[in-house]
């Protein structure tokens, strides 16, 4: 995995990090990331790692482009409208970056599928809008052992996380998405983006957490939110982190 001439300037700023350098820069382009999701979170998620150097991104999606969708999710634009989201990500991604291999799961995440789609990758990110996805996956990475993140908005809260229920840390087993919200909430309590409606910028600043995230650890780079929850009100411009497990 040695970098070119042209992708050593193209991540120069990167290479002159300590903490990242020529090591951190060949662990991204070998990495193998999975974002769940090419809409308002893993939009920015997939721009970034793509910018990052990220070697493989998968995404997952059934989605069509819509109008509505473009007041947040900066990976599309008005031509792509009624294009399938994975096609139309794939294009952007070319563009950011012709180095970065997309492969393309035009299907929805179920339980059928989840543990088949998250295996083999070194990082998945949960950039989804609905709670059974997220247990879905959430299990399914669990079970396989790999990293998760995973992020959440609604109007102008968010939150995001990293799942390592796998590994352990002082002797103890890190905690799982289901010790943190052990059950759904019931069915129609939590308003969709559509009902209650959403700040677009918001969708930016968590799906940019989430890369970062999934950039540290494919690096091995800083402290990830393992056991911590980082909490994001927008309106007050308050970031809290909660420990939890």
């Amino acid at each position: 995995m040695e970098l070119t001439s042209e992708e050593i300037e193209r991540y120069a700023r990167h290479l002159v990090l300590p903490e990242v350098g020529g090591t951190g820069q060949q662990k991204l382009k070998k990495a193998r990331v999975l974002v769940i999701g090419a809409g308002g979170l893993g939009a920015p998620v997939l721009m970034y790692l793509a910018a990052a150097g990220v070697g493989t991104l998968g995404i997952v999606d059934d989605d069509t482009v819509s109008l509505s969708n473009l007041q947040r999710q900066i990976i599309h634009d008005t031509d792509q409208v009624g294009a399938k989201k994975v096609e139309s990500a794939r294009h952007a991604i070319g563009r950011v970056n012709p180095h970065v291999k997309v492969e393309l799961h035009d299907t929805r995440l179920s339980g059928e599928n989840a543990r088949a789609l998250v295996r083999g990758h070194d990082v998945v990110i949960d950039g989804s809008d609905n709670f059974a996805t997220r247990y879905c996956v959430a299990d399914a990475c669990e079970a396989e052992g790999v990293a998760l993140v995973t992020g959440a908005v609604g109007r102008f809260d968010g939150s995001v996380t990293t799942l390592l229920p796998f590994a352990e840390r002082d002797g103890r087993k890190l905690p799982s998405y289901r010790d943190l919200f052990p059950a759904p909430p019931p069915e129609g309590t939590v308003p969709s983006c559509a009902e209650a409606g959403i700040l677009g910028a918001l969708t930016g600043v968590i799906g940019s957490i989430q890369a970062m995230e999934a950039i540290k650890l494919v690096t091995g780079t800083g402290d990830v939110l393992a056991g911590r929850l980082l909490l994001v009100d927008a309106l007050s411009m308050r970031f809290e982190t909660i420990e939890f497990g």
